[in-house]
């Protein structure tokens, strides 16, 4: 009896050794991380309105002029909001091309953003070209480039 009794409590003190270290290094991780977020450079919330004023005053996204197409005029004037412009024959597209039989139903994205206006083709059946180039990834567009959708072509301009 008075062996089970020591066993019994050789074994609770082992656990309760097991605890405490387990806490001790808890308590460490935890300090440890706090002191990498003190080391780190952090954003101040009070700088946040006025990245958000610079944001607003990001300049004009461009146009897409009409070259020549089956479905929209000649000159005809696409102006780019800071949104995404999807183009295609569907009608979920912001900018439809029904008339256009070589236009996907979702054919191309132009997306605007900080840094420029890019296009990338939609996975379309026959293709989307900036000067000649088929695209196989994101693009850029510059002043000038023009852009072919199935049998619409588009000029760029800021």
């Amino acid at each position: 009896m008075a062996l089970a009794s020591i066993s019994v409590d050789a074994v609770l003190l082992a656990l309760k050794i097991a605890f405490l270290l387990l806490l001790y290094l808890f308590i460490w991780r935890i300090v440890r991380a706090a002191s990498r977020e003190m080391r780190a450079p952090q954003e101040s919330f009070v700088l946040a309105p006025m990245a958000e004023r610079h944001e607003k005053r990001a300049p004009r996204p461009g146009t897409l002029v009409v070259i020549s197409s089956p479905d929209l005029e000649e000159g005809q004037r696409v102006e780019l909001t800071h949104e995404a412009l999807t183009i295609g024959r569907g009608p979920l597209n912001e900018l439809q091309l029904d008339q256009d039989d070589f236009t996907s139903g979702k054919h191309a994205l132009i997306d605007p953003r900080r840094d420029g206006v890019w296009v990338e083709d939609l996975g379309s059946t026959n293709g989307s070209f900036v000067n000649g180039v088929r695209l196989t990834s994101s693009r850029r567009l510059l002043p000038g480039d023009v852009l072919r959708i199935g049998e619409t072509d588009f000029r760029y301009e800021r």
